[in-house]
């Protein structure tokens, strides 16, 4: 099998990379490495190198994307802008890079027909649901709207039922959920993965949309200040800094391990697995926020304050956690970490790196400055 991974220098794609040299794939990588994932004048590592070819180039050139396909059996793309918050001002670049990226692919293939290629993989997000499913004790599963910032500023954070806006319990969210993004980092996913599925299915390809939830562990970019939650709080924490709690602590994602997505990803790009679908991954747990913040204070024994602020972002969600039936039952993918063995195999990584400031407070200024991060009722 010859794989084309885009992104493939990053977190993920480094890894699924490897996986795939391990299993007697012969892999190729484009990546920009981008300065603000893979910091100021980055290069490939040697260790990637030795499981890949690795092409510094960038997905919206079209002559260099059309020749890579002309190999490759299977295309993984990754390559995208991945802040939530970053999204809903850097307008152009997330759409650019995306969609446009995305684009350019698929013309090349539409336009190019690389002869081998028999399967699309596209990083889809969690995202794409917005607020995703929640129960109503009178109207059952309901998908409610976007949380407004007059009833966040006053500390009501939890989602309502669209049908009787009374409250509502989370569910585990399934592939069925309608779209519902309520950043724009969420749009470009759902365009994305849209576009790949069309595309496959026209062209007679198998295809999958494969909605990561919050990817984590050992290897993640520890300075990048715009994504990763486990990332900023345990430089912060380090730093012998405090933690600012967002909205009242209780908001929740669904951890998933990286060496899980990985799995799942493999899995998806073997020759006997077929279809054209979305297909959730995730670990199917929830946890709360400020759960996560107590484990990286107590794992360090850090003498630092965690302060619930009432402060929130536009654009944010409340819960979410995945249903992974669909992916279990195509291909027999099991999450096999716990988020509390998998937190600990990530700080023992991160310790061993220097916690430096990366620009967490400037990214939450930026925001500020844009009206799109509020005080509350706390602050």
């Amino acid at each position: 099998m010859k794989v084309l991974i885009t992104g493939g220098a990053g977190f993920i794609g480094s890894r699924l990379a490897a996986r795939l040299a391990g299993q007697g794939a012969t892999v190729t990588i484009l990546d920009t490495l981008s300065p603000q994932i893979h910091g100021v004048g980055a290069a490939f590592s040697g260790a990637l190198e030795k499981v890949a070819t690795c092409i510094r180039g960038d997905v919206c050139d079209r002559a260099l994307v059309s020749q890579l396909l002309m190999d490759a059996h299977v295309l993984v793309h990754l390559a995208a802008e991945t802040g939530t918050g970053q999204s809903m001002y850097a307008v152009e670049k997330y759409g650019q890079v995306n969609m446009q990226g995305t684009a350019i692919l698929l013309d090349a293939i539409v336009n190019d027909k690389p002869p081998n290629l028999k399967k699309l993989i596209v990083a889809s997000s969690r995202a794409v649901y917005g607020e995703g499913e929640y129960q109503c004790a009178a109207h059952g599963r309901v998908f409610p709207h976007a949380r407004t910032a007059v009833d966040m500023a006053a500390g009501r954070f939890e989602p309502r039922c669209p049908v009787c806006s009374k409250s509502v319990t989370p569910l585990a969210t399934t592939e069925a959920a309608p779209f519902g993004p309520s950043s724009f980092y969420g749009l470009t996913k759902q365009v994305q993965e849209q576009m790949v599925l069309m595309f496959a299915q026209t062209l007679g390809l198998d295809g999958f949309a494969l909605r990561y939830q919050n990817v984590y562990g050992p290897g993640q970019s520890l300075t990048n200040p715009y994504t990763g939650i486990l990332a900023i709080f345990s430089n912060l924490v380090r730093q012998g800094k405090g933690l600012n709690i967002f909205e009242d602590g209780r908001e929740s994602r669904d951890f998933v391990f990286i060496d899980d997505v990985v799995e799942a990803t493999a899995v998806c790009a073997r020759d006997d697995v077929h279809g054209v679908m979305a297909l959730n991954v995730g670990s199917g747990v929830r946890t709360d926020v400020l759960e996560v913040a107590d484990a990286i204070v107590r794992y360090f024994k850090a003498n630092v304050q965690v302060e619930v602020t009432g402060a929130f972002r536009l654009g944010d969600i409340r819960h979410n956690f995945a249903d992974i039936s669909r992916i279990s039952a195509l291909t027999g993918f099991q999450p096999r970490w716990s988020f509390a063995d998998g937190l600990r195999a990530f700080l023992a990584w991160a310790e061993t790196h220097t916690a430096a400031d990366v620009g967490f407070d400037r990214s939450l200024a930026e925001l500020k400055e844009r009206g799109l991060m509020r005080s509350g009722a706390n602050s």
